[in-house]
């Protein structure tokens, strides 16, 4: 599907730069998957030859979300056992392991100038590893100390709150472990990337402004592809409406978590479309009795019980699904930030390279 990216001078006055970066990331996201096609067949065919016991991420912020995505996907689709590497692991303490030899470890950033990731990246590669960069900068720092740089091609984002970097970061991790486990039906699902995104840019969101406006605090639900993406959700929420959210398993949750859930509480669920929904329902059922107030998008049969059905088109692959999720929050993100009264272009005391070690 070829489309047009949106920017904001194609928006309404008064529209802000994370609406118009959200919007643009259909589009960007199916370039992408055209411009980097050689690159990522060529790095998936090196990385199977390679055969490594186990792959590391390595990220901050709205980037170790996606490399959370990137764990879910790398150990279902290419039986890779993956960890976190902890940037202080190796910027600090230097205690990166010597059984990192021949070790991908994939490092996603936007911007490729955070010190500590700099750092830690540097480490791991003196000790063996394979060091991937994700970075939306190809011409960044981590991109020159990489081995495998795979680009986002996201272009330059000017809202301190990341949307279209993220989503093209999901899009490239997805094309990436494709081509690496050789998974079918991941594969034959990509190029369909730019129309389910596109679609899930239109979907109207809003409805869950009412009852989010005055929050102080909720929780934001997920699980499989779907959790790391309730993740970012929670920390936009954080970031862009200065509203307390934090991201739980739909399976952990009831082990503490939905003990602090009473009548009224806003529960956002971003329901998985695979296998993971298993007991979804029942759960919902739960937090419905308690009076909670259940926002869902997912499956019908899953989400029944949410008194908000947030829309959704289901009749697509799992992992493309919860990227479309997350493609539709970000209106909703951008609307109850100005409901609130916040500017979600400029969040208070966040710059958009944190530079710490």
């Amino acid at each position: 599907m070829t489309s047009t990216p949106h920017t904001i001078e194609t928006l309404a006055p008064g529209a802000t730069r994370m609406a118009a970066e959200a919007l643009s990331a259909p589009a960007l996201c199916a370039r992408q998957l055209q411009l980097n096609t050689n690159l990522v067949r060529d790095a998936g065919q090196r990385l199977r030859a390679l055969a490594p016991p186990f792959a590391a991420t390595l990220a901050r912020g709205s980037s170790d979300q996606a490399a959370a995505f990137a764990k879910f996907l790398l150990e279902t689709k290419a039986g890779i056992p993956t960890v976190s590497h902890a940037p202080s692991t190796g910027s600090l303490y230097h205690a990166t392991s010597a059984h990192f030899r021949d070790v991908p470890l994939i490092a996603i950033s936007q911007s490729g100038r955070s010190p500590d990731l700099l750092a830690a990246a540097d480490d791991a590669r003196a000790r063996g590893a394979v060091v991937i960069a994700v970075v939306n900068d190809a011409a960044s720092p981590l991109a020159d100390l990489a081995e495998i740089v795979v680009p986002v091609h996201a272009g330059p984002e000017t809202s301190v709150a990341a949307t279209k970097s993220f989503l093209c970061t999901l899009v490239a991790l997805t094309h990436l472990v494709a081509e690496w486990s050789q998974d079918a039906a991941l594969l034959e699902a990509l190029p369909q990337t730019g129309r389910v995104l596109e679609q899930a840019a239109a979907a109207d969101w809003t409805a869950a402004v009412a009852p989010l406006r005055d929050a102080s605090e909720m929780l934001v639900l997920g699980r499989g592809p779907s959790l790391p993406v309730a993740g970012e959700a929670a920390l936009k929420l954080k970031e862009t409406s200065n509203l307390h959210a934090e991201a739980f398993s739909s399976a952990e949750v009831a082990h503490g978590p939905m003990t602090l859930v009473g009548a009224g509480d806003p529960v956002l669920v971003l329901a998985p479309l695979d296998i993971a929904r298993t007991g979804l329902r029942a759960r919902l059922e739960d937090f419905a009795a308690r009076g909670a107030n259940v926002i869902a998008a997912g499956l019908p049969e899953d989400v029944e019980p949410a008194s908000l059905v947030l829309p959704m088109d289901t009749q697509v692959h799992p992992v493309l699904g919860a990227i479309a999720q997350i493609q539709s929050f970000y209106g909703l993100a951008n609307a109850l930030s100005l409901a609130r009264g916040c500017d979600p272009d400029s969040p208070p005391h966040l710059n958009k390279v944190t530079r710490t070690l």
